[in-house]
């Protein structure tokens, strides 16, 4: 008979448990106590969304829709995409259910999110990212609060130091466009050093060139005329006012006028927290204010900003979580006594207080297993002429010995 093999994971993805899986339910469970302290709200949203979604945010033109989604057409003939990024999806959101009317609204989702890429470290084909946006609101008090917002998550995950904020203005349309037009200019000039992507961008993406990693183009690129020279007053009184909001908040940043949006509706600010501890691929959190992206899915013009970072890089940034102890472990040394094993169990975790028990193997051995399990309070418990006696074998009086203490005293009344 052939033996049958095993399925192995498809390439790109992974299996996480123990330590992974303590660090990236950490990260989660860290994000949503912080968007809470911030009034956001979480949001739910479908894995799957039409096509179009993507096609119109992301633009045909970039990688991620030329090269990276995966779409396939389902069996009534539409054409649909597993998710690459939350945003776009949000911005459905928002159209189809009618939310204009809680602008502005803050709101937060986290989950994965599927991309065909080359896999290396911290980046995978199935990937997880963790989400904040704020809709409808065009004050730079909102691109503050969230970046604000994104330097507490990171102190709160242990990771800042080392981190630094890089952030750039894009100016408003008119500077962008007048911008745009003088880049276009710029780099047909120098067409015979640019490489073959950067040509394919320069017409319909001519702000992607300038942080092309091919040799040839950063050499191009740095001389390349810069934002400043084109920014209105209104877009310089904006940028001012993200950085004194910054500056005010005690949250440190550096200027990098290469960062940049590639996509015609990114507006004003944008802004990445990059390390050195991730090699290549150094970008933590990442974002910016988008102000186009809701018209260009058909709804009214809508002033946005948001950011995104993934889980499973956040998580190999942090120290291994603290494991907490259990609250009690119970040693049941006579298999009379499992039935009350379990009500202690029951009536403990009725309480909030972890609890286990060791009630397999070796009677005589099961006490000497409990005393490896590290919690605050063992019990043992035994039975003698058929009754239950319980022993703890914490010296110190606490929280989960006077519980025990307590469910024993009711135990024994109930008898």
């Amino acid at each position: 008979m052939a033996k049958i093999q095993t399925p192995q994971p498809v390439r790109g993805t992974q299996d996480m448990y123990g330590e992974t899986e303590e660090r990236f339910a950490h990260v989660v469970s860290t994000f949503e106590r912080v968007r809470r302290l911030y009034g956001f709200k979480g949001l739910q949203l479908p894995v799957i969304e039409p096509t179009a979604v993507f096609a119109r945010s992301l633009g045909e033109a970039t990688d991620v829709v030329s090269k990276e989604m995966y779409t396939f057409e389902d069996r009534g003939g539409d054409s649909i995409t597993l998710r690459p990024e939350f945003t776009a999806g949000i911005a459905r959101a928002y159209l189809t259910n009618g939310w204009q009317q809680h602008a502005p609204m803050k709101v937060t989702a986290h989950g994965p999110l599927f991309r065909y890429e080359r896999p290396q470290k911290g980046r995978y084909r199935q990937f997880h990212q963790i989400d904040a946006e704020i809709i409808g609101a065009a004050e730079p008090a909102a691109d503050v609060e969230l970046l604000v917002m994104a330097d507490q998550l990171l102190h709160e995950l242990g990771i800042k130091e080392g981190v630094t904020l890089e952030l750039n203005t894009l100016g408003d349309a008119a500077s962008r466009d007048a911008w745009r037009a003088a880049l276009i200019t710029y780099f047909n000039d120098h067409k015979d050093v640019l490489s073959e992507d950067s040509l394919s961008r320069l017409e319909k993406n001519p702000l992607r060139i300038l942080d092309s990693k091919d040799p040839d183009d950063r050499g191009v690129a740095h001389a390349a005329p810069k934002i400043d020279e084109f920014l209105s007053g209104e877009a310089q009184d904006f940028f001012g006012a993200v950085t004194a909001g910054l500056d005010a908040a005690g949250v440190a940043w550096t200027r990098n006028a290469k960062l940049v949006r590639g996509l015609d509706y990114y507006r004003h600010t944008a802004f990445e927290f990059t390390t050195d501890r991730l090699g290549a691929q150094g970008t933590v959190l990442g974002g910016g204010r988008y102000d186009g992206l809701i018209e260009n899915l058909g709804g009214p013009a809508t002033p946005a900003v948001g950011w995104a970072a993934g889980i499973e890089r956040l998580a190999m940034l942090i120290d291994s979580p603290q494991a907490l102890p259990l609250s009690v472990i119970i040693a049941v040394e006579d298999d009379v006594a499992i039935p009350a094993a379990i009500k202690l169990l029951a009536a403990l975790r009725r309480r909030q207080l972890s609890a286990e028990m060791i009630a397999s193997g070796s009677p005589r051995k099961r006490y000497d297993k409990a005393t490896k399990v590290w919690a605050k309070v063992l019990v043992a418990l035994n039975a003698s002429d058929g009754v239950i006696s319980f022993r703890s074998q914490s010296a110190n009086i606490c929280e989960e010995l006077l519980a025990v203490n307590e469910i024993a005293e009711t135990f024994a009344s109930q008898k």
